[in-house]
């Protein structure tokens, strides 16, 4: 039988009423295709939505009454001066927080796939209203302008000063304007690190890492809002980590992926909980940890196996693999590379996280490369490093750096010391404007490699460029 709560909820529900006005606006292009267009529109404006054919059809059945605030501003985009009566949706006020259940006595309806199901009540007497982040623009609020200056060849690298703290004054809840600012955190560091590396960057990034999380202390109106800060900074969180560990600092880059995955965990996000699990396995790696990458990459695994992206589920593979090569696994890390291979062969989806726009075949062959360096086979390894560095998007300076480093590594180590001298030459030109105590510390290793061959004039003068570039003040010095 019904129970009596049951069939109150039931009475007290919102029939759905199909969206014609939308269905109009999607013209004649499929759910699919229209999925495909607003999740082009949201990348132009700087937003991330999971657009599918389902949510198309979800809205155009009346079942999402009202988008949330990212949709919303996507939809405006689209189709500018149409308000959301003008596209069929409902007013916002009419479908959340104690407007909707006083206006309608119901319950609010699902929510749409950006939401969890955990609700943020939109409690307006919480006694703390605490930080206001709005002045100067959400760059500002977080400090951003410190941390991003204009800067020359060298990149960030180069440049003082430190991060300002967030603003903080009573009466204030982090809204959408935040959210818009951490995100756009995240990807700015990413921006620089691609083209410069992480040296010089830590530390700057880290305070807006720390403003971010004091966001999520604010007070939170809307679930868009709360789900949004909550893995904005936990991608923050992965950023900064990573940072941390390509510069070397593996103890800071542990803290901020277990703050990352803890965040992952509080807020139920599985694609969160996937990328810090990825980056711990691979932090696992080179501090000497394999069977601890091997468990990492496997909960990695586990958590994308409900995200529906095989390009991710490709890379977790991969990072399976570089624990296997460091336990000597060399059947195991086979199996694993062949995994790899076959998921990254499906191609890229509509479902594939933004932060994976490194992921193409260049970074398969690169680590690929690393696995058999790792399994001692360096004829191999030097084979798809060469690939590696001749697949390379250009725009990934720091990774053409990182290839390099690594042929100039195995060939050093195959004895073809000629040819790693010049490969070494190159790295050494491209850390002018790179800052990686990653990449340095391979470099060291090949020079080491390389000394007994010294009397080969390649390799003298590559020596001597390498140890002028070690010397304090150089251009290209190490700066940790």
């Amino acid at each position: 039988m019904t129970s009596q709560a049951e069939r109150s909820a039931s009475s007290r529900t919102v029939p759905a009423r199909p969206n014609t006005a939308f269905r109009q606006l999607r013209g004649r292009l499929s759910p699919g295709e229209f999925a495909a267009a607003v999740r082009r529109s949201a990348r132009e404006i700087g937003e991330q939505v999971s657009c599918d054919a389902r949510y198309v059809g979800r809205v155009e059945s009346g079942e999402i009454r009202c988008p949330n605030y990212a949709y919303e501003r996507v939809f405006r985009h689209m189709f500018p001066g149409l308000t959301l009566p003008d596209m069929g949706f409902a007013p916002r006020e009419t479908v959340r927080g104690r407007g909707a259940r006083a206006a309608a006595g119901a319950a609010p309806l699902a929510p749409d796939p950006d939401h969890r199901d955990t609700r943020i009540q939109n409690s307006e007497e919480s006694d703390v209203l605490r930080r206001a982040f709005i002045t100067g623009g959400p760059a500002a609020a977080l400090g951003l302008a410190g941390l991003f200056p204009a800067a020359g060849p060298a990149g960030p690298a180069g440049a003082a000063g430190t991060v300002p703290g967030p603003r903080t004054a009573p009466g204030a809840r982090a809204g959408a304007t935040e959210a818009t600012a951490v995100e756009e955190a995240v990807r700015r560091i990413r921006l620089l690190d691609d083209r410069h590396g992480a040296d010089g960057l830590y530390h700057r990034a880290v305070q807006p890492l720390r403003a971010a999380y004091e966001l999520l202390d604010a007070g939170i109106r809307h679930r868009a809002v709360y789900d949004r800060l909550h893995a904005g900074a936990g991608e923050l969180a992965i950023s900064v980590g990573w940072l941390a560990h390509d510069s070397g600092r593996f103890d800071d880059a542990r803290s901020h992926y277990a703050e990352a995955l803890s965040t992952a965990r509080v807020s139920g996000d599985a694609a969160l909980e996937a990328h810090a699990f990825c980056n711990t396995a691979f932090l696992a790696r080179d501090a000497g940890r394999p069977r601890e990458a091997v468990r990492a990459a496997q909960a990695a695994q586990q958590a994308a196996k409900r995200l529906g992206s095989p390009r991710l589920r490709s890379l977790l593979a991969l990072r399976e693999a570089g624990g296997r090569a460091g336990l000597g696994d060399r059947a195991g890390c086979e199996r694993a590379l062949a995994r790899a291979e076959r998921l990254f062969a499906a191609g890229p989806g509509d479902r594939d996280p933004e932060w994976m726009t490194f992921y193409g075949e260049a970074e398969l062959a690169g680590l690929t490369a690393q696995c058999w360096s790792a399994l001692g086979d360096r004829h191999r390894a030097a084979d798809e490093a060469r690939r590696a560095v001749d697949l390379q998007d250009p725009h990934f300076t720091r990774n053409i750096a990182l290839f390099t480093a690594e042929l100039a590594g195995n060939l050093a180590a195959s004895g073809a010391a000629e040819e790693a001298a010049a490969a070494g030459l190159r790295v050494l030109g491209l850390l002018t404007g790179v800052r990686s105590a990653r990449i340095r510390a391979m470099l060291d290793g090949t020079a080491r490699v390389l000394r007994p061959y010294r009397s080969c004039g390649a390799v003298a003068g590559f020596l001597e460029r390498h140890t002028a570039a070690r010397q304090p003040g150089a251009e290209g010095a190490v700066r940790v």
